[in-house]
């Protein structure tokens, strides 16, 4: 590094107007806004100073401390322990003596800040000045006569690190000395302006030029990383999120259809292959990855669905530590399975998690990658694999738009992944692939089974792979804090896919859009009934149950210990009778043939006596009978809100009662809402005009009748003495007698052998607080219930009704 002498003569710094005067003993925070300098390619407009036993410091970051990867200047102090700043504004032309002196300063300067260090008793010791060049900066530092402690040393510390080390003799700095602190950094490097420095750090030529700008020209190919030695190793990722993937060049290719595609070949692997197998799900025109199989010279491996792995067909029980078969290590977390294959020269790392699968090859450079994942033009059809490529896989479909869709929600949604704190990697992993997967998706299937999360999840994981961590995005997008697989574990079959139930989200295998569609059209729950002697098989599919809401468990025939068998790998649920096994069959016979008649129906009897939360069923079928005859329940809100003004004594209010479809009550529930048996709704009663620090609203008592008067013979208790029913679980009280807002909810239900509205009515009471514990002590032990008298009674209720009708 190179420094210049300069004359007081020629210092041309010196001349200006002072302004901005502030003053600091030992050490101090100084504000330099008005004239910020641009220390390294780094702009700062604070200066942390201080003093040590025999140093000054002039830092950027903060005050210095051990470890701390600061941007300092340190310089010898002689007797000086305090100083001051004042900032000269007046313009340096370019031309000027400071320019003559630094030939690399390219622009005009605009102004100066002035350090004077003084001693104890008020002696000026030396001069330090900080001068603004636009994005170059100088430094300069005079002594006077008071300075009787040698030579003077300089140091400049970038990111912790020393990249400059001076000392000059006091005759030179009585003159003044200058030097440039111009330069820039890349990937923790730094550089000096109008060089060009070979860095074999990053087997790069780093070009910086006078505006403190870096060039980088890399020796390292675009699926290469340079090991910091001068030389270059292959270190290539490839996602595939859903339909979509993302090659190692960061270019994309969408899958159309569900067939088997190779995703990954190398020719210095022996054998060695990564097929992709894709599927439907909710939506016939978009599909997902639905299996990932590595091919090696002795072994076939297939990462399944829930976290299965398959070894030459054989299950392999997955310990919660790295087990290794045929050679492949294999790892399994919350997180999804990981493979990995290691050669003399290669490594290979597969991670899939029933949504993306992230393919990572290190290893010598040279060896180019082949498949979808490749760097190498190519084509689907070139890539198809017949073998893992079903009849009929490459079929089309254009299904309906989704007009639940926000476009611009998911435009925002999608370019999180080019801000903070996302951007910590943009150097590393491009985000604008993954950006566009997650707008292509989501742009054509619905935000459900936590798919919006997966694109964050993957561009957050191929960054991890290059040692970025992205931190604090979990938070900030409100996905789970906990990264974690959606159905880890929960295995389905062919024809399913494991995703969350439209009402409650909880985790079940649901029906492939394409499997469905042959029984939605039809509107049958399964196949046609199979007649063959006497006997009669009927066959459901599991899924298409699940999704209307009906517990398969709770069938069965005329007679009633004749129930559904589900297969354990298909989840068909299968009824058979014979003469053997007649099963309350009806015999009839027709035109010479002969009939055999039974019907699937639901269990009479229900664990709460007077109402069932499951849809009535039957199921009518016979030989003759290609579609069951099925009777279905469909329940809407009648009345979703209810709003009634109550006057009582010198308090008036309004009282309102509303329901809704989720628990954060963001989807309130109208008379256009449908509602299915057995389906969760979250019911909010609310005072407005209340005192909240004197007087609670109390909801003692909530029950159900079939008639809209209260008083109805048939009745089902919800809520009594404020708490919730203790024979039905499903009932969860919150907040009873705490405010002026009591909540619960409750699974829905119909009166058992009735079609009639169903009409909600809650007792409510006012109490206050100075003088009574207003909320209900509500224990449930053995099933019963044990409260304490509640305080708040009166003669002073109020009554509200809500009513849902089918």
């Amino acid at each position: 590094m190179l420094f210049f002498t300069l004359y007081v003569a020629a210092l041309s710094l010196l001349a200006g107007t002072a302004a901005d005067n502030q003053t600091f003993t030992n050490s101090g925070e100084i504000d330099i806004s008005t004239c910020p300098i641009t220390y390294y390619g780094q702009k700062y407009e604070t200066l942390y100073v201080d003093f040590d036993s025999d140093k000054f410091r002039v830092c950027f970051k903060g005050f210095n401390r051990l470890g701390m990867k600061n941007d300092c200047i340190l310089m010898s102090k002689g007797t000086a322990d305090r100083g001051g700043l004042s900032v000269l504004t007046r313009e340096i032309p370019t031309g000027s003596g400071v320019h003559r002196l630094l030939p690399n300063l390219q622009t005009a300067g605009k102004c100066v800040n002035l350090i004077p260090l003084k001693d104890s008793q008020q002696s000026q010791i030396k001069q330090v000045e900080l001068g603004n060049f636009g994005r170059q900066a100088i430094l300069a530092i005079k002594t006077y006569s008071g300075y009787t402690s040698g030579n003077v040393e300089t140091v400049e510390v970038v990111s912790g690190r020393s990249v400059s080390r001076q000392i000059f003799q006091t005759s030179e700095t009585m003159n003044g000395i200058i030097t440039d602190v111009s330069g820039c950094r890349h990937k923790g490097g730094v550089y000096k302006i109008n060089t060009t420095v070979w860095d074999p750090n990053i087997c790069s030529n780093v070009t910086c030029d006078a505006f403190g700008v870096a060039t980088v020209v890399s020796d390292c190919g675009p699926m290469e990383r340079c090991k910091g030695n001068g030389s270059c190793i292959m270190d290539a990722m490839c996602t595939v999120t859903g339909p979509t993937i993302i090659d190692v060049m960061g270019h994309i290719h969408t899958v159309p259809d569900r067939c088997g595609y190779t995703l990954m070949k190398h020719a210095s692997i022996p054998g060695f292959q990564v097929l992709g197998v894709f599927q439907e799900r909710r939506r016939r025109d978009v599909s997902f990855l639905d299996r990932v199989i590595i091919h090696l010279s002795n072994a076939k491996i297939f990462l399944e669905q829930g976290g299965r792995v398959k070894v030459d067909d054989q299950e392999l029980l997955l310990r919660t530590n790295t087990q290794s078969v045929h050679g492949v290590m294999f790892s399994k977390d919350p997180t999804g399975v990981t493979a990995k294959i290691t050669t003399s020269n290669h490594t290979v790392s597969v991670h899939f998690n029933g949504y993306t699968a992230q393919i990572h090859i290190t290893g010598p450079s040279g060896t180019p990658v082949h498949g979808l994942c490749g760097s190498s033009a190519t084509t689907m059809v070139q890539e198809k694999v017949s073998k893992y490529s079903a009849s009929g896989c490459d079929t089309q479909y254009d299904d309906e738009a989704d007009s639940s869709i926000n476009f611009i929600d998911i435009n925002e949604w999608c370019n999180v992944l080019d801000q903070a704190p996302f951007t910590a990697c943009k150097m590393h992993v491009n985000p604008e692939s993954f950006m566009s997967a997650c707008n292509r998706t989501l742009h054509k299937y619905p935000a459900v089974d936590g798919l919006k999360c997966q694109f964050l999840e993957a561009y957050a994981r191929a960054c991890s792979q290059y040692n970025i961590t992205v931190e604090g995005w979990r938070s900030k997008t409100r996905c789970s804090r906990v990264p974690k697989a959606l159905c880890q574990d929960r295995y389905c079959s062919a024809h399913e896919f494991c995703g969350e139930r439209r009402y409650g989200g909880e985790r079940r295998c649901l029906c492939r859009a394409i499997f469905a569609s042959k029984y939605r059209t039809t509107d049958s729950f399964g196949e046609p009934t199979v007649c063959e002697h006497k006997s009669a098989t009927l066959t459901l599919a599991g899924c298409l149950l699940e999704e209307n809401g009906i517990d398969y468990s709770v069938l069965h025939l005329n007679d009633q210990n004749c129930m559904g068998k589900m297969d354990n790998e298909t989840h068909m649920v299968t009824f058979r009778f014979n003469p053997t096994h007649s099963c309350g069959t009806v015999v009839m016979a027709n035109n010479s043939e002969i009939i055999y008649k039974n019907t699937i129906k639901t269990r009479n009897s229900s664990m709460f006596g007077v109402i069932t939360r499951h849809d009535p069923v039957y199921i009518d079928f016979s030989c003759f009978y290609h579609q069951p005859d099925i009777k279905s329940m469909a329940i809407r809100l009648k009345h979703s809100s209810l709003t009634k003004e109550i006057l009582y004594g010198q308090w008036m209010y309004n009282l309102t009662m509303n329901a809704f479809a989720d628990p954060d009550h963001m989807q309130p529930i109208d008379s256009r809402t449908d509602i299915e048996l057995d389906q969760k709704i979250w019911v909010v009663i609310m005072a407005e005009g209340l005192d909240e620090k004197q007087v609670a609203l109390v909801t003692d008592s909530c029950w159900a009748t079939d008639q809209p008067l209260p008083n109805g013979s048939l009745r089902y208790d919800l809520v009594i003495k404020g708490c919730p029913n203790p024979e039905d679980r499903t009932i969860n009280v919150e907040s009873n007698g705490m405010g002026t807002a009591t909540y619960f909810s409750f699974n829905t239900f119909q009166f058992s052998g009735k079609t009639s509205d169903v009409y909600l009515h809650c007792r409510l009471e006012l109490c206050i607080k100075q003088t009574n514990s207003c909320a209900p002590i509500c224990q449930r032990a053995n099933r019963r219930r044990r409260s304490a008298m509640p305080n708040y009674l009166s003669d002073h209720h109020q009554l509200i009704t809500m009513a849902w009708t089918s």
